[in-house]
């Protein structure tokens, strides 16, 4: 069963869940780090819209994470989106 991403207003967070071995692992990012990550230069952009362009990059991150031994629900930080973490 597939859950579609969403976001939540009261954490300010978009919440969603990855593919990990045979299930689903839940996840998720908050707007500050989507915006500081991946889009600094712009205002007001919609969280989900950051979400949905770097989707398949996040989907790695929670890979990384959960194979590091976090347990869910992974909360991804800017440190788990920095471009050296994408190599090991």
């Amino acid at each position: 069963m597939s859950h579609a991403a969403f976001f939540h207003q009261p954490s300010e967070t978009v919440r969603f869940y990855v593919p990990v071995g045979t299930g689903q692992v839940g996840a998720s990012v908050s707007r500050a780090t989507l915006h500081h990550c991946f889009r600094p230069g712009s205002q007001d952009e919609d969280p989900l819209e950051t979400f949905e362009a770097f989707s398949a990059e996040l989907a790695l991150a929670v890979q990384r994470r959960v194979a590091q031994g976090a347990l869910e629900p992974v909360m991804l930080r800017e440190f788990d989106l920095r471009p050296e973490q994408h190599q090991k």
